[in-house]
C-alpha cells in the first residue's frame, strides 16, 4: 500500500475515534457538573484542561460557562479540535482514500458527517446534549461496525486499527490523570461520596460502568478503577487492552509485508510494560507519572509508526 493511503486511513480512524472521545468527555462534565450542583465551571474547566485546550479556549472564552465549553468542543469549526472538525478531517481522509475503502465504511463515515453537521448547525442548548452525544456515539458505532463487517484482514484494515487504538489509549489515560489532579477541589474530598460519584462518572464516560460492576460488584475505590482501566485485558478501552491490540495488528502487518519494523518493537516494549507490572506499583510510582510517561510513548508509537510506513513520503 502507499504510504499516503495507509497515513490517511491511519490518520482517519484516528480522527473518528477522537470525535466520539470528545463526545464522551463532554458527558462527563455534563454528568459531574450535575452532581455538583454549584460551581460547575470548575468541572468544565477540567474538561478543557483534560482536552488540552486550555489555551486555545481561554483566547476565545473570559469564563468556563457550560454553553461556552460545549459549543467550543463540539461545534466550533475554529478550533480544528471541535467534533464537528474533528468530523470533516475524517471524511476528507475517507475521500482521499475511497479506493482502500468498502463502500460500507464509506457511507457510514459520510452519514456521520451529515447528520452531526445538521444536528449542530446552531447552537447546542443543554436540554439538547444527551441526544447529541447519544447520536455522536451511535454513528461512530456504525462506522467501526462498517468495518467490522466488510473490510477484508489485509493492511487496510490494520492501519484502521492501529489509528483507533492509539487515539483510545491515549483518551483514556488523559480521563484518569485529570480525575487524580483536577477533578477533586480538595484532597479532603478523597474517599467522600463527591469522590465516588465522580470516578462512577469516569466510569460512565468510558462505556465501562456496567463491566466493572460485573468484576467489582460495585466497589468503586480509586485504585479498583484505576486498575481496570489500566491493566485489565479483557475491557476494550483499558490501556493494556489497547496495546494488546496494537501489538497484534503490527505483528499482522510485518505479517503481510516481511518485515519487521521500530514500531513493533516499540509496542511490544510498552505492551510488556503495562502486562508486567502491578496496580500498586503503578501507585507506588506516582499515577500522574505513570499516566504522562505512557502518553508521551504512545504519542512516540504514533509518529514512529508513520515514520516506518512512510505516510508522508
Amino acid at each position: 500500500m502507499l504510504g499516503r493511503t495507509a497515513g490517511g486511513v491511519f490518520w482517519m480512524f484516528r480522527y473518528l475515534e477522537r470525535a466520539e472521545n470528545m463526545a464522551r468527555l463532554v458527558e462527563a462534565g455534563h454528568r459531574m457538573a450535575l452532581t455538583r450542583g454549584t460551581g460547575s465551571d470548575e468541572e468544565w474547566r477540567s474538561v478543557v484542561i483534560t482536552a488540552g485546550l486550555q489555551a486555545a479556549y481561554e483566547a476565545r472564552h473570559d469564563s468556563y460557562a457550560p454553553q461556552h465549553v460545549v459549543n467550543f468542543l463540539l461545534r466550533d469549526k475554529s478550533n480544528p479540535a471541535s467534533v464537528q472538525a474533528m468530523l470533516d478531517t475524517a471524511r476528507h481522509n475517507a475521500r482521499m482514500t475511497r479506493t482502500a475503502l468498502t463502500r460500507e465504511v464509506w457511507e457510514a463515515t459520510n452519514i456521520f458527517w451529515m447528520r452531526v453537521g445538521d444536528a449542530v448547525q446552531r447552537p447546542i442548548r443543554e436540554a439538547d446534549l444527551p441526544g447529541l452525544i447519544a447520536l455522536i456515539r451511535q454513528q461512530s458505532a456504525q462506522v467501526r461496525g462498517a468495518l467490522h463487517g466488510s473490510m477484508l484482514r489485509i493492511d487496510i484494515y490494520n492501519f484502521a486499527r492501529l489509528g483507533t487504538f492509539v487515539e483510545r489509549a491515549d483518551n483514556t489515560a488523559r480521563i484518569l490523570d485529570v480525575k487524580y489532579y483536577v477533578l477533586l477541589p480538595s484532597l479532603s474530598f478523597v474517599g467522600q461520596p463527591l469522590d465516588n460519584v465522580q470516578w462512577e462518572t469516569i466510569l460512565r464516560s468510558v462505556s465501562a460502568e456496567h463491566a466493572f460492576r460485573w468484576l467489582n460488584a460495585g466497589d468503586t475505590r480509586p485504585v479498583g478503577v484505576a486498575e481496570f482501566l489500566i491493566l485489565d485485558q479483557r475491557f476494550p478501552r483499558s490501556l493494556a487492552f489497547c496495546y494488546q491490540k496494537l501489538f497484534g495488528n503490527l505483528c499482522y502487518l510485518e505479517e503481510d509485508y516481511g518485515v519487521r519494523m521500530p514500531s513493533h518493537d516499540l509496542a511490544r516494549e510498552i505492551h510488556d510494560g503495562l502486562t508486567r507490572r502491578s496496580i500498586d506499583a503503578v501507585f507506588e510510582s506516582g499515577l500522574h507519572e505513570f499516566l504522562t510517561d505512557f502518553m508521551t510513548c504512545n504519542g512516540n508509537l504514533a509518529q514512529q509508526i508513520e515514520t516506518d510506513y512512510r505516510f508522508y513520503g
